[in-house]
């Protein structure tokens, strides 16, 4: 059950993400692997800035800082 939870929060913040970011035509499957890598790169930056977010808002909210973040980084190195 944790693993279904994940991948449904990991969904949601990828395509949350991605809409924030106006990255357009990522897809179900980006925006899962955007969300679980955002998700673990959101808890850790968070973690090293001494915030933390509970419950189930918090871990979207943590998801989507690290996807925001990773589409960032991804942008800094992208072609134009």
């Amino acid at each position: 059950m944790i693993m279904i939870w994940t991948i449904i929060v990991g969904i949601l913040a990828g395509f949350i993400a991605s809409r924030l970011f106006k990255h357009k035509g990522s897809g179900c499957v980006v925006d899962l692997l955007l969300g679980l890598v955002g998700g673990w790169l959101g808890g850790h930056v968070l973690d090293w800035l001494g915030i933390t977010w509970a419950g189930t808002l918090g871990e979207i909210g943590t998801a989507v800082v690290g996807a925001v973040l990773l589409l960032w980084i991804v942008s800094l190195f992208a072609k134009k």
